[in-house]
């Protein structure tokens, strides 16, 4: 079958487009400046007592028989390798490590996080460690650096340039697990 209008020629109807000439963008990229850095250990750490490892071998050999009796041996394992990582990170001191604030982000050590991934700050202590806290968007939210007390204030003011200095309130969690910890001796 043939078209009825053979003569008739499909024109388009949308408006002529002007064709402008893309003028060139330049985007100048700033290279990466070190605001401030310092060497502190990697992580919080507290030399524990006799007593507190008794107390919580104790804890652990009660749960672990009523896990043994409901559910089997492989809560049981699972227990006593938490317990094994627990003893390992209260008896071997952390490292030193270089922390740094730069004007694209956090470096600790050779990782590098981006200051679009952080939400907030804050300063906290635990043990006898001050801690820069910071809410992050990734898994697992939050990131801990251990700071010397005399840097604080100066930490704060390069900081608040890029993120906002705002505590998150704790989970329930959190307060469970603070409670706990401050039932077992030696961590008043």
């Amino acid at each position: 079958m043939e078209p009825a209008n053979k003569d008739q020629t499909q024109k388009s109807t949308l408006p002529e487009e002007k064709t402008d000439i893309p003028t060139e963008v330049t985007v100048k990229k700033e290279p990466e400046k070190e605001l401030f850095s310092w060497i502190a250990p990697a992580r919080p750490f507290k030399r524990r007592n006799r007593e507190f490892y008794v107390t919580i071998i104790a804890i652990t050999v009660i749960v672990g028989l009523i896990l043994l009796l409901t559910e089997g041996f492989m809560p049981v394992i699972l227990l006593i390798s938490l317990i094994f990582l627990f003893y390992i990170l209260n008896t071997v001191e952390p490292e030193k490590i270089e922390y740094k604030i730069t004007n694209k982000g956090i470096k600790v050590g050779n990782k590098k996080t981006q200051w679009e991934v952080l939400t907030n700050f804050w300063i906290t202590r635990r043990y006898d460690n001050y801690l820069l806290v910071f809410g992050t968007y990734v898994l697992p939210g939050r990131m801990e650096l251990v700071i010397n007390e005399a840097d604080k204030e100066k930490l704060k003011n390069i900081i608040s340039r890029f993120i906002t200095e705002e505590e998150i309130p704790s989970s329930g969690l959190d307060k469970a697990a603070n409670w706990f910890a401050k039932k077992l001796p030696g961590n008043n």
